[in-house]
């Protein structure tokens, strides 16, 4: 008797076992994993890991920086949003309510960003008042101040700048309130939204029109080719293409953290939308391409924290300011700015850009000047996207990226900026700082955005 009901436990045993798919079976992969499994460990062409960028972001960075974005200083940018499209004419402008960005009324900006100039600092501010003034009356007698103006001029055209800013003095520029206008899903989608990506990728990434990208429906199962390509490129051109791809993957992840998730007459509800990540992410999904691309977002984040971690000496500068005309606030503001880059630059693993344009000056030289035009004419492109709020933020990025690239090769011209006093050598104006540390808060937003997706999605399967 004994003997049947352990034989009768073993039975029923085996088939809780094999009912609860214990029973020798793996246990079914969840979302989480298939997003993130490759999503860990060292990044290509870097030393550093994902691990220690999350540790560091999430916990020591980013909870400051999203304080000093709401300062004024960073929250108001000038920006032209009716140029032009320099390269079609049939743009087709998105009419949904979302895609509306609204202006700052003139009295809601501080007096101190309005004003004629946004030069660095007070001292700065001053000079270059007097010499458009002196400009505007047809003489300009002082050699200080000439000197000025010329230094000034030859850095607007600077050919060491990656992005073709925005005339800020053109009627058509207006501020916006950044914290009032934030990036988000909108619904702008479809084939206008597509060109516009298409374009970059497949012009401005040194691609050849033969390379199919994966994913892209003219790719007829060449992803393999793609990437053995990739891996061919020189470090540069393949950062590049990695630089592209981690912004892309970054306004993603933004616009699935952000989703109008109901919309009705009383009030509007935003939250992470999982199954929009997931259809963008999701390694199965997309066929193994999501989780490189959120790899290329970390790889993107190194790149703009090595580039702050470069320009730390002209932030400390005695006579730099973050001037809205509000002395105790710019003091506090400019304290916590301190605090961000030495915790920046504290930070132990740096990306290594000695890598780039190394080897022979010549052909490194035509290679960073590649390198510039086509980022250049990426910055160009967002004036072709059909959603002013989707434009506004690329554009911000674009000039962001710029800047950062901008500062990464300029290593001499900083290190040799005089210690007071206007650097005519190297310098930002207010538009490249404001963009520079908005686009790294959005690519700190998009890393700390993945740990929430994380956990929202470990239970899914």
């Amino acid at each position: 008797m004994g003997r049947r009901w352990g034989l009768l436990v073993g039975v029923l045993g085996a088939v809780w076992l094999l009912g609860s798919g214990q029973g020798g079976r793996q246990p079914a992969e969840t979302a989480a994993q298939r997003c993130f499994c490759q999503v860990s460990g060292y990044l290509d062409d870097c030393t550093c890991d994902v691990e220690t960028v999350d540790r560091f972001n999430n916990y020591r960075l980013f909870p400051r920086l999203q304080n000093l974005l709401e300062s004024d200083y960073f929250r108001y940018y000038k920006v032209n949003l009716k140029r032009p499209c320099p390269f079609w004419n049939d743009i087709s402008q998105c009419g949904r309510r979302d895609c509306a960005v609204k202006p700052c009324q003139s009295d809601e900006v501080p007096d101190g960003i309005k004003s004629v100039s946004y030069k660095y600092s007070e001292e700065a501010n001053s000079l270059i008042e007097e010499c458009e003034q002196a400009e505007r009356l047809g003489a300009v007698d002082d050699e200080e101040t000439q000197k000025a103006v010329l230094q000034w001029t030859k850095h607007d055209d600077s050919s060491d700048n990656f992005c073709e800013a925005d005339d800020i003095q053109s009627p058509d520029a207006e501020y916006v309130d950044l914290l009032l206008n934030p990036e988000r899903y909108t619904g702008y989608k479809g084939p206008d939204a597509w060109k516009i990506w298409n374009v970059i990728y497949e012009e401005n990434c040194f691609k050849p029109q033969t390379i199919k990208r994966p994913l892209n429906p003219l790719a007829s199962g060449q992803e393999n080719t793609f990437y053995s390509w990739l891996e061919g490129l020189c470090v540069e051109k393949r950062a590049f293409y990695r630089l592209i791809s981690g912004l892309h993957a970054s306004i993603n992840v933004h616009l699935s953290a952000r989703y109008l998730l109901q919309d009705t007459w009383l009030e509007k509800k935003w939250g992470h939308n999982v199954t929009e990540f997931q259809q963008r992410f999701d390694g199965i999904l997309t066929k193994g391409e999501g989780p490189r691309r959120l790899k290329n977002l970390y790889f993107l984040y190194l790149i703009e924290l090595r580039a702050l971690s470069k320009v730390v000496p002209f932030f400390e500068r005695p006579d730099f300011q973050l001037f809205t005309g509000n002395k105790i606030q710019d003091a506090e503001n400019k304290m916590l700015l301190l605090e961000i880059l030495h915790e920046i630059k504290s930070f132990p693993l740096h990306f290594d850009e000695n890598s780039f344009f190394a080897g022979d000056k010549k052909e490194a030289n035509k290679l960073k000047e590649d390198f510039r035009l086509h980022f250049r004419n990426i910055s160009r492109i967002m004036d072709c996207v059909g959603c002013l709020k989707c434009r506004l933020w690329g554009k911000l990025q674009t000039q962001g990226l710029g800047t950062a690239l901008k500062i990464l090769f300029s290593e001499k011209l900083i290190a040799n900026m005089p210690e007071s006093g206007p650097s005519y050598e190297f310098h930002l104006t207010r538009q490249e700082i404001v963009s520079l540390f908005n686009a790294f808060g959005r690519i700190s937003t998009s890393v700390k955005e993945l740990e929430n997706f994380r956990k929202l999605l470990q239970n899914i399967h």
